[in-house]
């Protein structure tokens, strides 16, 4: 107890003796932190995370038009109320409305409960390919809203399909306050 308290006292007699304002700074010491802090604020770093104040107008269409697209004939699935334990499938299937073959680089799910397959082979101008979506809902409970992720040489290059429905509750109960069931 007696070794943390020095350690506090020493920590504080050492901030309060940095952090006091000691102006015996020469002209020269002031001429080159002003130099350096100019220098600072002309150096602007675009952080493309940061929203800016002007705004910015830009299509990614006008720069590839040629680009494939990938139009779904539906982007969203209720599977409604189901019981917890039971997977659902669903098939989101879309067309390549653009000029240029279609290629799914990648599709990921937002949990582990969902699992996405996709069309492999490159989907030619005009032509349809799915996504088959695995759902289980095992050691789920309520509103579940699981989301796929589909990255393609696109345009836009990032496409999000989902899944909505309310899982209910299994009739065996698990655990309780007097710890795990036992099932005979």
């Amino acid at each position: 107890m007696k070794k943390n308290l020095i350690l506090s006292f020493a920590a504080a007699v050492a901030l309060m003796a940095t952090s006091c304002d000691q102006n015996n700074t020469t002209d020269a010491e002031t001429t080159e932190a002003a130099v350096v802090t100019t220098n600072t604020e002309a150096a602007v770093v675009e952080n493309p995370n940061v929203a800016s104040a002007e705004p910015t107008v830009t299509t990614t269409a006008a720069t590839n038009s040629n680009a494939p697209v990938m139009t779904f004939t539906e982007t969203e699935h209720d599977f409604g109320k189901i019981k917890q334990g039971e997977v659902v499938n669903h098939t989101f299937k879309f067309t390549n409305t653009g000029k240029e073959p279609l290629v799914i680089e990648n599709a990921s799910a937002s949990c582990g409960c969902t699992v996405p397959e996709w069309t492999r082979q490159p989907v030619a101008p005009g032509q349809t390919g799915e996504i088959k979506v695995e759902f289980n809902s095992t050691g789920k409970y309520g509103q579940q809203a699981p989301v796929v992720t589909i990255r393609a040489n696109t345009d836009p290059n990032i496409v999000r399909v989902s899944m909505k429905g309310e899982v209910e509750a299994s009739a065996i109960p698990t655990a309780g306050p007097e710890g795990p069931v036992r099932r005979n």
